[in-house]
C-alpha cells in the first residue's frame, strides 16, 4: 500500500452558535468536544474571560441545558436531526460580584450588557419604572453616541425597544412622553463612549434584586413551596410569592460540600456543629443544573479571594494600558475639538465683522452718492438762477432805454404829456419791480453759490471721513486716484486683499497653530499623561459617592413625577413588593445583610420551619 495514500476524511456536522448580536456557523468534527466548540466560539469573538460564559441548548426532551465541555458534543443530549443544523446560544452562565472591578475586556462587558438588557426588557429581571428610564438612556447613548439636537427627530427613540412592556402598560403615558423623559437623561450623557455607557448600565443593573439570580422551585422537609436562588455570593431562599427579598442566605464561604441523591439536595456547611441544609427539587435533571451552577459559582467565589493568576494580571495590565491610551486619546480629541470650536467661533466673528464693515461701506457710499446728487442739483439751481438774473438785468436795461425814449418823445409831443406821464409812472413801477426782482434773484444766486460751496465742502469732508474710516478698518489703497474713482474701486482694490489675508490667517490658525502643535506635542509625553490620568482616576473615585447620591435623587424625582399617572389595577406583585421595600427604606444589600444574620445553624433551622 502506498504510504502517500490520503487518509479518509473525518465526518463533520454543521453547528450554529447564536450570540446576542450575531450568528456564527461552524463545521464541527464528529469527535469534537464541547470545549473544542466553546474555545472556537471564544477565539472567533475575541473573548478571553471565558469562565463567565457557556453554550446553552434545548435538549431532546425540551429542557434547557448547558453544553458540557469535557464530553463530545455528539454524546450529549442534543437534538440530532441530520436535516437540520445543531444550534446553541452563547450566554453568560455566571455573574461577577462587582462588574466594575472584575470585568476586564470590552467584549466581555458588551455581552453582559446585551444579556442583562434582554433580561430586563423580557421582564425576567424586575426593574422599577424610574430605573428603567435611566437604563434606557444609557442604552441609547451606547447605540447612538452623543445627543445631537440637529440630527435628533421626535419619535426616534419611541421606535426603539427600550422599556419593559410592563412599565409602559401600567402608566397613563404615551410613547412620546416616555421618550421625552429618556431624552432628558440621554442628553446628560454627552461625551460618554459606548463601553462607558454599557458599564454604567451594568453598575445600575447589578443593584436590582433579581440580577444574577438563577431561580429554581424547591420544597423543604415540611413540603413548603419555596424558591432557591443561586447567586455569585451564595444560595438565597425565597418565599413562593416573593422573588425579590430572600428570607435567608447561605454564602459560599460557609458551604463545604454539595451533593444530591435523586430529588434530595444536600449541602454540608463548613460549621460541623450545624446540620446539613436539605431541600427537594421537582426533577432530577434540575438537580444536575443546580449542582453545575453551584460548583461554578463557588469556584469563582473562591478564585476572587485569591491573588489573580498571571493571565488575569496580564489582561488587567493590558486593559489598564488601553484605558489610559484611550483616555489620552479622548483628552487629545477633546482639546482638538475645543480648538476647532474656538477657531470656528473666531471665523464666525471675523465673518460677522466683515459683513459689518461691508454694510458700513455700503451706507457710506450711499451717503456719498446722495451728497454728490445734492451738489449737482444745487449747481443746476445756481446756473438757472444766474441765467434768470442775467435775463432780468437785460430787461431792466431795456426798460431804462424805453424810459429815456419816452421822455424824449414827451418833450416833442406835449399833447401826449398826460398819457406819457401815466405810462412813465407805470414804467417806473414796472422798473422798480424788475429791479427788486433782479436784486432778489441776484441775492438768491449768491445764496445758492454759498450753498454750493458748502455742499462741496461737505462732500470733501465726507470723502475724508470715508478715507479715514477705510484706513482704520485696514482697507488701504496703494494708488492715488480721484475721490469718486477711489470709492468706485474700493471693493476691488482694498476689500479683496484684506479679506483674503484675513481668511488665510484664519486657515493658518486652524491648520498650523503653534499652540495646537505644542498641545499635541505635550500629549505625546506618555509618562506625564499616565500620571495625570492616575490623578484623575483617584478624583473620580472620590466623587463616586456624591454621584450615587445625585443619581438616587434623580430617580426619586422621576418616581414622584410619574406616580400620579400610575394605573393601580395594572401593578404587578413585584411592583407592590418593591413599593413596600422603598417605603421601608430597604434595598437589595440591606435585605441580603438581614438574611445573612445569625449563625449557619440558626438559618438552617429557620429554613426548615418555613
Amino acid at each position: 500500500m502506498s504510504p502517500f495514500r490520503k487518509k479518509k476524511s473525518e465526518k463533520s456536522f454543521p453547528v450554529k452558535v447564536c450570540t446576542l448580536d450575531a450568528e456564527l456557523e461552524f463545521n464541527l468534527q464528529w469527535r469534537a468536544t464541547g470545549r473544542d466548540l466553546f474555545e472556537l466560539v471564544c477565539r472567533t469573538i475575541g473573548l478571553r474571560e471565558t469562565w463567565y460564559f457557556g453554550l446553552q441548548y434545548e435538549d431532546s426532551k425540551g429542557f434547557i441545558s448547558w453544553l458540557k465541555l469535557d464530553k463530545k458534543v455528539q454524546d450529549q443530549s442534543i437534538q440530532k436531526d441530520p436535516q437540520s443544523t445543531v444550534s446553541f446560544m452563547f450566554f453568560a452562565k455566571f455573574y461577577p460580584e462587582e462588574v466594575a472591578e472584575e470585568l476586564v475586556q470590552e467584549v466581555t462587558k458588551h455581552y453582559f450588557f446585551l444579556q442583562v438588557k434582554q433580561a430586563i426588557l423580557s421582564m425576567d429581571v424586575y426593574c422599577p419604572p424610574e430605573a428603567s428610564v435611566l437604563l434606557a438612556s444609557y442604552a441609547v447613548q451606547a447605540k447612538f453616541g452623543d445627543f445631537d439636537l440637529d440630527t435628533y427627530k421626535p419619535g426616534m427613540l419611541a421606535n426603539e425597544d427600550l422599556l419593559p412592556q410592563r412599565v409602559i402598560d401600567q402608566y397613563q403615558m404615551t410613547l412620546d412622553m416616555w421618550e421625552e423623559r429618556i431624552r432628558v437623561w440621554y442628553s446628560d450623557h454627552r461625551g460618554m463612549s459606548r463601553d462607558e455607557a454599557e458599564m454604567e448600565y451594568l453598575k445600575i443593573a447589578q443593584d436590582l434584586d433579581m440580577y444574577g439570580v438563577n431561580y429554581f422551585p424547591i420544597t423543604n422537609k415540611k413540603e413548603t413551596e419555596l424558591w432557591l436562588g443561586v447567586t455569585p455570593l451564595g444560595l438565597n431562599i425565597y418565599e413562593k410569592e416573593n422573588k425579590l427579598q430572600p428570607k435567608t442566605t447561605f454564602t459560599w464561604a460557609e458551604i463545604r460540600h454539595i451533593s444530591f441523591d435523586d430529588k434530595k439536595f444536600i449541602i454540608k456547611p463548613v460549621d460541623k456543629n450545624s446540620p446539613n441544609f436539605v431541600f427537594f427539587s421537582q426533577k432530577v435533571r434540575m438537580n444536575k443544573l443546580i449542582l453545575d451552577l453551584c460548583m461554578g459559582n463557588h469556584d469563582l467565589f473562591m478564585r476572587r479571594r485569591k491573588p489573580d493568576s498571571m493571565e488575569l494580571q496580564q489582561m488587567k495590565a493590558a486593559a489598564k494600558e488601553e484605558k489610559q491610551r484611550r483616555q489620552i486619546e479622548r483628552n487629545r480629541l477633546a482639546r482638538e475639538k475645543q480648538l476647532r470650536e474656538e477657531a470656528e467661533r473666531e471665523r464666525a466673528n471675523l465673518e460677522q465683522r466683515l459683513l459689518q464693515y461691508q454694510e458700513e461701506i455700503r451706507l457710506a457710499n450711499e451717503a456719498l452718492k446722495r451728497s454728490e446728487e445734492s451738489a449737482d442739483l444745487l449747481a443746476e439751481k445756481s446756473r438757472v438762477a444766474e441765467e434768470e438774473a442775467i435775463l432780468l438785468s437785460q430787461k431792466a436795461s431795456e426798460a431804462e432805454q424805453e424810459i429815456t425814449r419816452l421822455r424824449l418823445t414827451a418833450m416833442r409831443k406835449e399833447e401826449e404829456k398826460v398819457t406819457l406821464e401815466r405810462k412813465t409812472r407805470e414804467a417806473e413801477m414796472l422798473t422798480a419791480r424788475l429791479v427788486e426782482d433782479s436784486e432778489r434773484r441776484a441775492a438768491e444766486a449768491n445764496r445758492l453759490k454759498e450753498e454750493l460751496l458748502r455742499a462741496r465742502a461737505a462732500e470733501k469732508l465726507a470723502k475724508e471721513k470715508l478715507l479715514d474710516f477705510l484706513s482704520r478698518g485696514s482697507f488701504t489703497s496703494s494708488a492715488t486716484t480721484s475721490p469718486i474713482s477711489s470709492v468706485t474701486t474700493l471693493y476691488s482694490s482694498s476689500l479683496s486683499p484684506c479679506l483674503g489675508a484675513d481668511l488665510s490667517l484664519l486657515d493658518a490658525d486652524v491648520g498650523t497653530s503653534p499652540d495646537l502643535n505644542l498641545t499635541l506635542n505635550a500629549y505625546d509625553l506618555a509618562n506625564a499623561d499616565t500620571d495625570q490620568l492616575s490623578l484623575e482616576i483617584e478624583k473620580e473615585r472620590g466623587f463616586c459617592l456624591e454621584k450615587q447620591k445625585h443619581l438616587q435623587h434623580q430617580l426619586r424625582e422621576l418616581r414622584t413625577e410619574i406616580a400620579v399617572l400610575k394605573v393601580a389595577e395594572k401593578q404587578t406583585e413585584f411592583d407592590q413588593l418593591h413599593s413596600e421595600q422603598v417605603k421601608l427604606g430597604e434595598n437589595k444589600y440591606s435585605t441580603l445583610k438581614k438574611s445573612k444574620s445569625g449563625s449557619t445553624k440558626s438559618r438552617v433551622a429557620f429554613f426548615e420551619e418555613l
